[in-house]
């Protein structure tokens, strides 16, 4: 007896520079979208005011977060501000096979790692509408110090000359726009139509008119 096969869910990954809003950006396409599926992943920074364990993050200590990379437990990790991320192997496996999209929310340098071991990824680069914006946003949390913002800032250029990894690019000006820019990216890998939605969120057409509106 044959039966229909499960479609395998795709990966959707989302990242930018700290205080772009790829955080409410992922929250809102999830509500829109109840084929989504977020993968919680791990930290070792401290819960921030509203955040739940097991629901934005899975907060761990060092030693714990060390020992599941040892054990290769992560699809990817990296080190942002003094602490740990990761998406565990585990968080995207079962919705994959259940044939659900996973969206994963995660740092830039991460992004890269998950682009290596899982190339049919689809990486989508969430940019501010300007830098000077992005520091007010940043400022504007009121969550971290001068020293810590001057940080992250200090990351950005390392960031957007990770851009070229991705596959699209979308500027969060306005964000029910940049929202709907995601699902248009969502929609069109699912329908198996990348060509058309990258002549409009073509990483390499939406990165240089940004650049050239930074001058």
């Amino acid at each position: 007896m044959s039966g229909t096969a499960t479609r395998k869910g795709h990966v959707f990954v989302v990242a930018a520079p700290s205080g772009t809003g790829k955080t409410t950006l992922c929250a809102r396409v999830l509500e829109e979208d109840p084929g989504l599926t977020l993968s919680v992943s791990h930290t070792t920074r401290a819960p921030r005011p509203g955040e739940v364990d097991g629901v934005h993050y899975h907060f761990v200590d060092e030693e714990a977060f060390l020992a599941l990379q040892r054990q290769g437990e992560f699809l990817e990790h990296a080190e942002y501000n003094g602490h740990n991320y990761g998406t565990s192997w585990s968080a995207i496996r079962a919705p994959l096979e259940a044939g659900r999209d996973v969206v994963l929310e995660i740092e830039v340098q991460g992004a890269e790692q998950v682009r290596e071991r899982m190339p049919d990824a689809i990486l989508v680069f969430l940019l501010p509408p300007s830098l000077a914006v992005l520091e007010a946003r940043l400022r504007g949390r009121m969550t971290d110090s001068d020293a810590v913002i001057a940080k992250r800032l200090a990351l950005v250029d390392r960031e957007l000359a990770a851009a070229k990894h991705f596959d699209f690019a979308i500027v969060n000006d306005d964000l029910e726009v940049a929202v709907r820019q995601v699902l248009d990216v969502i929609e069109a890998v699912r329908a198996g139509e990348r060509e058309t939605v990258s002549a409009r969120h073509g990483r390499a057409r939406v990165l240089a008119d940004w650049q050239a509106a930074q001058r």
